[in-house]
């Protein structure tokens, strides 16, 4: 259209016609040739030729940079599509068609909005791949700061951008799972350092100065060098504790064992509560702080020590309370021991320093035991000698009371003599009982043990069948004292019937009496309610010049006893 307005503007004269008139004028003014008016008139019209050439040039030009334009923006709307992925909000143009113009304005908004969703994606990538960059220099362990990562234009798309984020859930979570363990053990080692009474600040930051308190939760080191180190703490501190606490145990054991040995009171003893309390605990049973600390555990050593010392003191002292025990229960028991013997012994040994104290109170101990077991095996025999014992004490009262002319006078007290005479009548029928069940039970227990049962050093059915012995003859006696008494009942009537007149009997001989047992010195020392046989039977023979004999329970010398078990009779002392 432009061209057409040039070619009708020359036509009617407007520009180029005007001119061309003027320069006719100027040329007929002139006068000039014809020649030269055709040789310029052929160099206007060259000249116009060659504007229109630059032009057309110059327009061509115009349309290939165009052309190059809009092929450049449909390979960088290709390559952006296909970075982005095919999951874009973009409206792709469609067009064609119409001019270069026309194409290039269609196509640039377009590539405007992916340019803006480019940079979006790309700041998206780059925000997740530092995050994953900076955890996985954390668990690394690293701590120089590197640059921002390298992202891959080429490849933008939401599919990629979801395996990053994938990939950075993971590492939060190792990291929140490394954190977590990372605490734990920090809590572990707090715990374990304020049990041994170790400073915790130390013993956590040479592991690593991140796990200090005063630092941020998500600033601690999770890395795999701090873990491995802190388990390895963890380790290191729990065996500690282990070891502290078996000594500490075993102090406690030597604490109580020489506070036993001494008698050590419980106010002395409450002072180390504190060590003694964990003595039968497990190793995490023990929480308390300070429960085993080094200080604690050198205040139980020197306890010990001072014990020790003081043991050896002691000793003695002990011993002999233990064998002031033992003797006690031997005399309630009626066995006999040499105490002195005994306690000699004892001052040896420990003098001697062969034995060690704790085994010589242990064995006292054990003795001990045994002698209670032994009073309690003899428990039942000797309560029945108690009540035979008794009995005979009660027979020989009796005897005595029998022989009391005076026992019917209305004398002070004589109605309870009366009550007690009647008691002892019935206990008196049940001694041949008493003792046949004392001889069985005696007897059973020999031939359990294997060994003779004595009664203060004394066999005891040696006393037994004395003491039968000595009832049969007293019966006997009292058979011969009643055939007497009549015989002479029917003396003194004859010389009646002679003379008239009755003459009053004399005092009769005396029966055999039982006496009651007689307090004598034991063999421990202690009283005892027998008599020696020997005794016994001076007794009786000083008593037979007044017509009685003694026939109660005794306990005979060891030699008579002896001689009476075997068969032999003891030899009879000199009158």
């Amino acid at each position: 259209m432009a061209v057409a307005d040039a070619q009708n503007s020359l036509a009617g004269g407007t520009t180029c016609g005007s001119l061309l008139q003027q320069l006719q004028q100027i040329w007929d003014e002139v006068g000039e040739s014809d020649e030269e008016r055709d040789k310029m008139l052929l160099q206007i019209d060259q000249e116009c030729l060659d504007v229109y050439k630059r032009k057309v040039d110059q327009a061509a030009k115009s349309r290939a940079h165009l052309l190059q334009a809009l092929a450049d923006a449909k390979v960088e709307l290709s390559s952006l599509l296909s970075a982005l992925g095919d999951k874009t909000h973009v409206e792709i143009p469609e067009k064609t068609s119409g001019t270069i113009k026309e194409q290039l304005a269609a196509i640039a908004p377009v590539l405007e909005l992916l340019w803006n969703q480019k940079e979006e994606r790309i700041k998206e990538f780059s925000d997740v791949q530092s995050q994953i960059q900076k955890i996985c220099r954390e668990i690394a362990g690293a701590t120089e700061q590197v640059g921002s990562p390298a992202v891959d234009e080429a490849n933008l798309s939401l599919k990629k951008l979801d395996e990053f984020q994938s990939q950075l859930q993971e590492l939060q979570k190792e990291k929140s799972d490394r954190l977590h363990k990372v605490l734990e053990f920090v809590s572990t080692v707090h715990d374990l350092c304020a049990v041994l009474g170790m400073d915790f600040f130390s013993t956590v930051t040479e592991v690593h100065p991140s796990l200090n308190d005063s630092t941020g939760v998500q600033s601690k080191s999770i890395s795999n060098d701090t873990l491995s180190r802190l388990a390895k703490t963890v380790l290191a501190l729990k065996e500690d504790k282990k070891q502290r606490l078996h000594k500490l145990q075993e102090l406690a054991t030597q604490l109580i064992d020489l506070w036993n040995l001494m008698d050590t009171p419980q106010e002395e003893r409450s002072l180390f509560d504190h060590v003694t309390c964990n003595i039968s605990a497990s190793v995490d049973e023990v929480t308390i702080p300070g429960a085993l600390a080094i200080d604690l555990i050198e205040q139980a050593e020197v306890e010990v020590e001072r014990l020790d010392k003081l043991k050896a003191s002691k000793m003695k002292e002990i011993a002999f309370k233990k064998q002031a025990e033992l003797e006690e229960i031997f005399a309630h028991a009626h066995v006999e021991i040499d105490p002195e013997r005994a306690r000699e012994k004892i001052m040896a040994l420990i003098d001697s320093g062969n034995v060690e104290p704790t085994e010589l109170l242990a064995d006292m101990d054990n003795q001990i035991v045994n002698a209670k077991e032994e009073s309690l095996s003899r428990k039942e025999i000797l309560d029945k000698v108690e009540k035979w014992m008794s009995a005979c004490e009660e027979e020989s009262w009796l005897e005595d009371y029998n022989r009391d002319e005076n026992r019917y006078n209305a004398s002070r007290g004589a109605h309870l003599n009366l009550k007690r005479a009647e008691k002892a009548r019935i206990l008196v029928n049940k001694i041949p009982a008493l003792v046949d069940t004392l001889v069985a039970k005696t007897r059973a227990w020999e031939e359990d043990r294997g060994v003779s049962f004595t009664y203060d050093g004394v066999p005891l059915l040696a006393m037994l069948d004395e003491y039968a012995m000595l009832r049969h003859d007293r019966e006997e006696e009292k058979r011969r004292m009643k055939d007497q008494k009549k015989f002479n009942e029917q003396l003194n009537t004859e010389p009646e019937t002679i003379f008239g007149s009755k003459s009053s009997p004399g005092r009769a001989v005396g029966a055999k009496k039982v006496v009651g047992p007689r307090t004598n010195g034991g063999a421990n020392g202690t009283p005892s309610r027998r008599l020696s046989l020997n005794a016994h039977q001076n007794g009786a023979r000083s008593s037979n010049k007044e017509g009685k004999r003694d026939i109660r329970p005794v306990a005979m010398s060891k030699e008579d006893a002896a001689s009476h078990v075997s068969g032999t009779e003891p030899v009879p002392a000199s009158p």
